[in-house]
């Protein structure tokens, strides 16, 4: 893998309430790069509604990538489950995680409606994946057949602040659960590492929309966010020595630029 490896997640291109609209203002995160990671829901393979452009707007992206000399990764998130692989990376010797997030929860996605109204369903796959309960890999695989088998059926009708609040409030016990995945989040992730992966000190997700660095149980829990309002993104650099993280500016037709890093580790 080409160094530095640069992540970034739930860019959700062709989603009614993304801010990408040109994907050409997301060029400048990618200069000096060696190996772009997306962390899931990168487009909407899953929607009939938005699929066919999504998959335009991911097709220029890779182009913009191929221009700027950057090798590209895809792992898969709830609303992009078809990419090749076993759904995560290992950095460092197994120190540092990189997932979408979805596998951090039993259903995936909690607060979709599909979810709210599909337990049964999530059950039945569970107990058709028993090897998911101790193995990283089919945990995974298991993620990918609950986003597969309860893909969404309704989509916000609008992408303002009010519009997407709104979205969220009904029903309540959807507003519920994104509210407690992510007060819970940081807890989650490091739960997680300790029955998939126990030599992880570091776990990078996306998935929850809630931007930030989290310590829970000994382990640090950082997430990039979203560029679905109301956001915000933020990126991840790993150098083969070093972790960095910070915020991304968003600057319309001006493009998109890294923030300084908010926070560094070595791994060492």
């Amino acid at each position: 893998m080409k160094l530095p490896l640069r992540i970034f997640s739930d860019l959700h291109l062709g989603h009614r309430a993304s801010r990408i609209g040109d994907v050409e203002s997301l060029r400048p995160l990618f200069r000096g790069a060696g190996t772009v990671l997306f962390n899931g829901d990168t487009w909407e393979e899953l929607s009939p509604q938005w699929r066919e452009h999504s998959g335009q707007l991911l097709a220029r992206l890779r182009l913009i990538l191929a221009e700027e000399a950057c090798d590209a990764v895809f792992l898969p998130g709830n609303h992009d489950p078809g990419w090749d692989g076993v759904g995560f990376m290992e950095l460092a010797g197994g120190r540092i995680i990189i997932t979408h997030g979805d596998a951090l929860l039993r259903d995936g996605a909690p607060w979709k409606r599909e979810m709210l109204a599909g337990r049964s369903v999530v059950d039945a796959l569970w107990a058709s994946h028993p090897a998911a309960a101790t193995d990283p890999a089919a945990r995974h695989e298991l993620a990918r057949a609950i986003s597969k088998s309860l893909p969404n059926l309704s989509h916000p009708q609008g992408r303002s602040l009010f519009a997407r609040a709104l979205d969220a409030a009904f029903p309540p016990q959807r507003a519920i659960a994104m509210l407690h995945a992510w007060i819970t989040q940081g807890k989650l992730g490091a739960l997680f590492c300790e029955r998939y992966f126990p030599a992880a000190e570091m776990l990078v997700v996306g998935h929850f929309h809630c931007r930030g660095i989290r310590q829970s149980r000994g382990r640090t829990v950082i997430n990039t966010g979203s560029f679905v309002v109301p956001g915000p993104a933020g990126w991840v650099e790993w150098d083969g020595i070093k972790i960095c993280s910070g915020r991304i500016r968003e600057r319309g037709v001006q493009g998109t630029l890294m923030e300084p890093a908010e926070f560094r580790r070595k791994f060492i």
